[in-house]
Order: structure tokens, then C-alpha cells, then sequence
């Protein structure tokens, strides 16, 4: 028997309460044919980051399994007057288009906006969005939306550092910084980890280190002025 890539999951909406089905995908088609220095999983058949996203098509609300279920009375009116009220029964359960998941992130992103979900909820949805664009080549909004996600991990750490895994958190507001060309932020948190001793993350002490030396390229490159640090290394 053939095995789709695809199986339906039951789902109950916490806004309207009425009960969907939605997709996702079999782990045994999730293949990965690369990994960018941001985490970002190039797949090789089915991404399956396109159905992470689930969406009612009651009501338009749109959720992760990482949103909290409780909605406060002021949220639910906000919900209803920017969304609710001008939803028009759209389904976003089957399979799904690149621009139906781009569609289904940005809903997410404004249910968490008005949910007030926390912030390492809204890096992640900001960061893959940053993602679909770049599976686009499109440089301009890759751009716009990692220099969200960026503020967004910055506020995490500023408020939750301590519970997570810092090191990776760490890592990742030193690489997206990198890639926003803001070298001297990237090198001060590649620095932060690899000098660090608390830190035992050697996967994440490794990765600072090569994009540490990433990033040296890169001012070179650009004729840019290297920190003290980095000239010592010369």
C-alpha cells in the first residue's frame, strides 16, 4: 500500500471552539538535504515546515502546538474585530502551496501579536517566515523579517535567558546579526560563547568558533575595520 506523505490530525480551535482537520507530515518523509548556520532545514521532498502552522477555518485563528491555550476577554475582542469578524471560511487544512504557508505564518504571527504569546513564540514564527523567503531568493523580505526575528531573540534573552539553552540562543542573535552584515554585534556573541566557561555546549562553542572566523571573512572582505581582538588573531 502506498504511504502518503501526508496524514490528518484532529484539531479543536481554543477561539471558536468548533473542531477541524488539518495536515501533516509523516516523519518518515522528512528529509534534509541541508542545514543553514541559522538552523534553517533545506528538505529534499516535502517541507514539512509548511504545515506546522494550523489554522481554523471557522474563525481564521491561527496557532502552533508552542501558543498557550487560554485566551484572556480583552484578546478575544481584539481577536474578533481584526479577525474574526472579516473571516470568510477559507481552508488552509489540505495540502499547501508556498503562499499558503506564507499566508498561514502571518496569521499566526498576528493571532500571537494579540494573544501576547511570549517572545521566543514570536522569534520563531518571524524566523520562519525570514525562511520561506529565502526559499524564494527573495533577499528584501529575508531581510525585513530577520531583523525581527533578531529584536525578538534579543528580547528573549533579555527575559528569558536563564531557562533556555542560552548558548544556542546566544549563537543565533550572533549569526543573524551576521547575516544582517552587523559585524561587531555577531563577533561580540560568537566572543560571549567561546569565552564563556559556564557554557559546556561544545556543538555551539564549535559553530561560534567557525562563524567567528565567518564573520572575520567577511570584514576583510569589505575592507571593514577588525575589533582589537580580531587583529590579534592575525
Amino acid at each position: 500500500m502506498l504511504v502518503e506523505p501526508l496524514y490528518e490530525i484532529a484539531v479543536k480551535c481554543t477561539y471558536c471552539e468548533n473542531s477541524y482537520k488539518t495536515m501533516k507530515v509523516r516523519p518518515s518523509f522528512k528529509k534534509a538535504s541541508k542545514t543553514d548556520t541559522d538552523f534553517c532545514v533545506h528538505y529534499k521532498d516535502i517541507n514539512p515546515d509548511f504545515y506546522v502552522v494550523r489554522v481554523c477555518p471557522f474563525c481564521g485563528y491561527a496557532h502552533t502546538e508552542n501558543f498557550s491555550d487560554k485566551w484572556k476577554p480583552a484578546q478575544r475582542e481584539v481577536f474578533y474585530e481584526r479577525v474574526a469578524q472579516n473571516w470568510s471560511m477559507r481552508n488552509y487544512c489540505g495540502e499547501r502551496t508556498w503562499e499558503d504557508t506564507l499566508l498561514s505564518y502571518k496569521l499566526a504571527l498576528l493571532s500571537a501579536q494579540i494573544r501576547d504569546e511570549k517572545s521566543r513564540v514570536v522569534a520563531g514564527l518571524l524566523h520562519h517566515l525570514a525562511w520561506l523567503y529565502r526559499s524564494k531568493g527573495d533577499w528584501e523580505q529575508e531581510e525585513r523579517f530577520l531583523t525581527f526575528a533578531l529584536e525578538a531573540y534579543v528580547s528573549v534573552y533579555e527575559t528569558e535567558g536563564l531557562d533556555l539553552n542560552n548558548a544556542r540562543l546566544m549563537y543565533l542573535i550572533g549569526e543573524l546579526n551576521r547575516r544582517l552584515s552587523r559585524f561587531n554585534e555577531a563577533v561580540k556573541w560568537f566572543s560571549r560563547i567561546i569565552n564563556d566557561r559556564k557554557i559546556m555546549d561544545a556543538g555551539m562553542i564549535r559553530a561560534s568558533r567557525e562563524q567567528w572566523i565567518a564573520t572575520r571573512e567577511d570584514m576583510l572582505a569589505i575592507r571593514m575595520e577588525l575589533p582589537d581582538e580580531m587583529k590579534q588573531a592575525t
